[in-house]
């Protein structure tokens, strides 16, 4: 279900209100788990600091990722993944993605710098989660990573490597990647930790995530060949008292944006008031500075899970839900 041209102008104007208040969705302040009753995928804009709501619907969808040529927004929704048209007077309809036989598909999902592939995770058959790629127009799944519980989350610039986390054994999730087109896997982290959101710099050179080695979560950085012995590279991004997740870099290469819970919320399966707050990109030396609120809402789960920056750099996309 979409909204009329003049509705959507309409949540265009009120968006600008999502900025810096509680929240735009809802008059009355919803408690963690509050079943949503609609998904609402928005854009913000970095250059008018404005949010256009492009898409809504009664059923849940979660995590919009950019194409490369910046024409579609990628999403999940009831186990399927689909693009909605991006291009200007577009008409906002989800259009199914072919993935054969494979269904349940979850929220970790994304595409080659190139476009040309996508790499996502599912459930199939109703069993843990496992790593495929297909062609970005659809077709035939190629089974990547078949150990379960294994999460996709990032493609290197390169798109030799693969991103993603899984639980090995233990209770911890840890970060590994793999060759794009399979092969060995690498472990990347290794301490008592639960790590996950692993996003790659554009230059390649380092992969930002978030753990909560530290006590609370927050967003870490290490080179992208691996933390080393004690995950001794590792070193963090963000030490402040809310608890931080899904980092994501900028395609230019300036900012580095993520997903903020309340302090003491405990993981990020819950939907709840949040912020996306946004950095400068660290440079060779991590240097903790203020952190900008970009906007304030009812989300969590699903409103950032994979890169959601547009090619260009100018905006990026995000989901709130109302309840």
């Amino acid at each position: 279900m979409t909204w009329p041209a003049n509705v959507l102008r309409t949540a265009s104007a009120v968006a600008a209100v999502l900025i810096g208040t509680w929240p735009l969705f809802s008059r009355q302040q919803p408690t963690a788990g509050t079943e949503i009753a609609g998904s609402r995928i928005s854009v913000y804009n970095l250059g008018t600091k404005t949010v256009d709501v492009v898409y809504r619907s009664d059923k849940l969808i979660e995590a919009p990722t950019w194409s490369p040529d910046g024409k579609f927004l990628l999403v999940n929704t009831g186990g399927d993944l689909y693009t909605l048209p991006m291009e200007k007077g577009s008409r906002k309809i989800l259009k199914k993605i072919n993935l054969g036989e494979i269904s349940h598909c979850n929220n970790d999902k994304g595409y080659t710098r190139d476009g040309s592939l996508i790499g996502f995770s599912a459930s199939a058959n109703a069993r843990g989660s496992q790593i495929y790629t297909v062609p970005s127009q659809g077709g035939t799944p190629k089974l990547i990573v078949q150990e379960m519980p294994s999460y996709f989350h990032a493609f290197s610039p390169d798109a030799q490597w693969l991103a993603f986390v899984a639980k090995r054994s233990g209770s911890d999730f840890h970060i590994f990647r793999v060759p794009t087109g399979g092969g060995e896997q690498q472990q990347l982290t290794s301490k008592a930790a639960y790590d996950d959101g692993p996003d790659y710099s554009p230059d390649g050179q380092w992969i930002y995530f978030n753990s909560n080695r530290s006590g609370g979560w927050d967003i870490w950085r290490m080179p992208a060949t691996g933390a080393g012995p004690g995950d001794a590279k590792t070193e963090p991004v963000t030490n402040d008292g809310w608890e931080d997740w899904f980092p994501h870099c900028s395609p230019d290469g300036k900012w580095l944006l993520f997903l903020s819970f309340p302090h003491d919320t405990k993981g990020h399966d819950v939907r709840t008031q949040v912020q996306l707050r946004m950095i400068p990109l660290p440079g060779a030396h991590v240097q903790f500075g203020p952190i900008q609120i970009m906007a304030r809402f009812f989300g969590g789960q699903g409103t950032l899970n994979i890169n959601s920056w547009s090619p260009d750099a100018t905006k990026f996309a995000f989901i709130s839900y109302e309840h």
